[in-house]
Parts: structure tokens; C-alpha cells; sequence
């Protein structure tokens, strides 16, 4: 393939046209290889990714399904590390291995992308102080600019968001499912720029992202409209409307509020500053239910200024025959009136998504713990003696 051939089907590339609709993408996904092997600068390169997460669960995944990390699990064991301390060490290498790779793209977006996000213990969801401490060491340990500390939505993590953000500290908020939440979070992270303007300090290069988690809400609701319908009662046709539109709804939903909280006045004094607008993130987009599409979460919820954090296998779906277009705002009182008709079902939509953020820590714990007691384990093989 000559230089213009490839020239051309780059341009044709679904995940590269959506950096020119104004959104950015990237990868739900990290583990060593994934840098070591070229892999990931060949996703920037190629694909236009533009940053990269990662949570208890996918270092779970990444570190007990490899081997990627043994030899430095076995040296760091000899040591005396304990499982913890290991696991620590392991996610900020990769962090900051990903990050060295994302900074040209950090560089070359005027600090806009070229994030790579880590997530403070998850059992701190509801420990304000202590969501704050732990932030505050990781982000010093780290010592990279194109970083974000991932803090829960919790009513405990509000605060610590305004905090974190008045001291300059880039957060990821996430485990966000609620539209009222969302508004709160947002507060926060005005209030919180706020408070450093208030203190002289710098605004400019301080990030922050609002990680909106999307397919869950689906994967919630669409039982109980199942249900509904399996019933055949009244009720049944709208339930069958309502099947799948949700998540998508409080997506257009929360761009909404979006655009009220940071164009106006208010913002627009703190962004003559310097101030950044902190971003929508869609996270929790990969497809969950086989009968809808596989790019469902990214093509319906394209959006200037936006981001979409997208599983590996879900890239690969939207570079073969993603439709990208700007849609948010495609249909917007189809959108609202889903959030009308729940209440008719017999769903509270606040009872739900106070449910996801519940199962959602748990689903960050469990893997957490999972991890801790594999690396205690490995730990206490190195430590026995031979013959033991």
C-alpha cells in the first residue's frame, strides 16, 4: 500500500472522523503489554486514541490473567512487599508508562487529551478525608501532568472532588449514573475552581472529566420493562418503547445540563481564567445486550467536547462500521418524555441509578480484594522457604 493509500483509508477510519466531530476516544482498557508491545502508540497513531483507563477491576483482569508482571511481583515479594503494596506499585508503573506514551498527544492537544486515569482504593467511596489523602499521595507519587485521579460520585466523594480540583489535582469522576448527581459533581467542580481562584492560584491546566456510565442503566431497566410486557397489561406497548432508550436518554439528558452549567456567565468568568470546561465522559459503553448493536453507547451519543471511553473489543466494532454524526441532541423530547413515562411503569429512575452506584463500588471491591489476596498469595510463595 503506498503512502496515499493509506493516507486515504485513515481518513475513512470511523475512530479517527469522530476527533473531528469534537469527541474524543479512549481506551476502557490497560495492561503492560499493551504499551511494551507497541500496541497502544499504535492505537494513537492509527486510530486517534487519545487516552486511556483503568479501574480495580481491569488491573484485576490485567495482572491474575498474565505474566506479564511475575518477575516484578516476585522481586518486589522478596523484598518484604505485601499484596497491597505490590498492587500499588504495579498500577502506578503502568499508569505512568502510559502516560509517557500519551504526552505528545497531551502536548499536541493544548492539554485537552492525553490522559491516562487511576482510581483511588475503591473502599474509600464513602470516606470523604480519606478520598482526599489517598488522592493527594497518588497524584505526588505519579508526578506526571497528564494524570487524572479517579474519585467516585458518592454523596461522600462530592466534597472531596471540590477539594482535589482547588488544589490543582486532575479527577476522573466516576461511577456517575444519575442526572441529578451529575449536576452535583459539576457544582463541585466549579465550586472547586472557584475556590482556587479565589486563593490566586493558577486555573489553567487543572483537568477534570465527568465519567457518565451509560449501558448499565440498560442492563437495570430493561428486565423490569421485560417483565411489563410479559404481563401484557396497559402498560405493555410503552414498555416495549422504553426498551432500550434510557441510557441514551440521560445521556442527552446530561449534555443538557452540560450546556447550562458551563455556558454561562458563572463559568464563563472562571474560563476567562484559563478554566477548562470539565468534560462529559461516557463510560460503560461497550454493548452488553446481544440483540442491539455493538456500537449502540458511541454512535448515539456523539457530542463536541466529549469523550467516550470505549473496551477494546468495542474500538474494533467502530473502526469495521461506526456511523459517526453528531446525535445528541437528535430527538431531545423523544429523550425526555422516556424520563415522563417511567414513573407511569411503576420506575423510579432515582431508586435505580442510587442502585447502580451501590452495585457499581461493590463490583470495584470485589475485584480489589480479589487481586490483594492473589498478590498475598504469590507473595507467600516466594517468601517459603525451598522445602517448606
Amino acid at each position: 500500500m503506498n503512502g496515499k493509500q493509506e493516507e486515504e483509508n485513515m481518513g475513512d477510519n470511523p475512530l479517527k472522523q469522530l476527533s473531528n466531530l469534537g469527541q474524543s476516544i479512549w481506551l476502557d482498557y490497560i495492561r503492560r503489554d499493551l504499551i511494551s508491545s507497541g500496541e497502544l502508540r499504535h492505537l494513537i497513531e492509527n486510530d486517534g486514541l487519545r487516552g486511556i483507563t483503568s479501574n480495580p477491576a481491569i488491573f484485576e483482569k490485567a495482572i491474575s490473567g498474565s505474566n506479564d508482571y511475575d518477575t516484578d511481583i516476585h522481586s518486589m515479594a522478596a523484598a518484604g512487599k505485601n499484596g497491597k503494596e505490590i498492587c500499588e506499585a504495579i498500577s502506578l508503573q503502568d499508569v505512568r508508562d502510559a502516560a509517557t506514551v500519551f504526552r505528545p498527544v497531551y502536548a499536541a492537544t493544548s492539554v485537552l487529551d492525553g490522559y491516562v486515569s487511576l482510581e483511588v482504593n475503591p473502599h474509600l467511596a464513602h470516606d470523604t478525608q480519606g478520598t482526599v489523602e489517598e488522592a493527594r499521595r497518588l497524584w505526588q507519587e505519579l508526578d506526571q501532568p497528564n494524570v487524572f485521579i479517579k474519585v467516585p460520585a458518592t454523596l461522600e466523594g462530592l466534597p472531596a472532588i471540590r477539594q482535589l480540583i482547588s488544589e490543582g489535582i486532575n479527577i476522573n469522576v466516576t461511577l456517575l449514573f444519575s442526572l441529578s448527581r451529575y449536576r452535583e459533581v459539576a457544582e463541585a467542580y466549579i465550586a472547586g475552581m472557584e475556590d482556587r481562584c479565589n486563593q490566586g492560584k493558577p486555573l489553567r491546566h487543572v483537568a477534570s472529566v465527568a465519567s457518565f456510565f451509560l449501558s448499565r442503566i440498560d442492563t437495570l431497566v430493561d428486565p423490569i420493562l421485560e417483565k411489563i410486557i410479559k404481563q401484557n397489561s396497559a402498560n405493555a406497548v410503552l414498555a416495549v418503547k422504553l426498551q432500550g432508550q434510557v441510557a441514551v436518554a440521560s445521556a442527552k439528558a446530561a449534555y443538557q445540563i452540560y450546556k447550562e452549567l458551563f455556558f454561562c456567565e458563572r463559568f464563563q468568568k472562571l474560563m476567562d481564567k484559563g478554566a477548562l470546561v470539565q468534560r462529559l465522559l461516557w463510560a460503560s459503553t461497550g454493548t452488553k445486550n446481544p440483540q442491539y448493536s455493538d456500537v449502540k453507547y458511541v454512535d448515539a451519543i456523539i457530542a463536541p467536547n466529549t469523550v467516550n471511553t470505549i473496551p477494546l473489543e468495542t474500538i474494533n466494532a467502530y473502526r469495521d462500521h461506526g456511523q459517526p454524526g453528531i446525535r445528541i441532541e437528535d430527538e431531545l423530547a423523544a429523550a425526555m418524555d422516556v424520563f415522563k413515562s417511567l414513573p407511569e411503569l411503576g420506575i423510579n429512575i432515582d431508586q435505580v441509578t442510587q442502585q447502580l452506584e451501590d452495585e457499581g463500588v461493590e463490583k470495584f471491591n470485589k475485584p480489589f480484594d480479589n487481586l490483594l489476596q492473589i498478590l498475598e498469595r504469590k507473595a507467600l510463595e516466594v517468601k517459603k522457604p525451598e522445602g517448606a
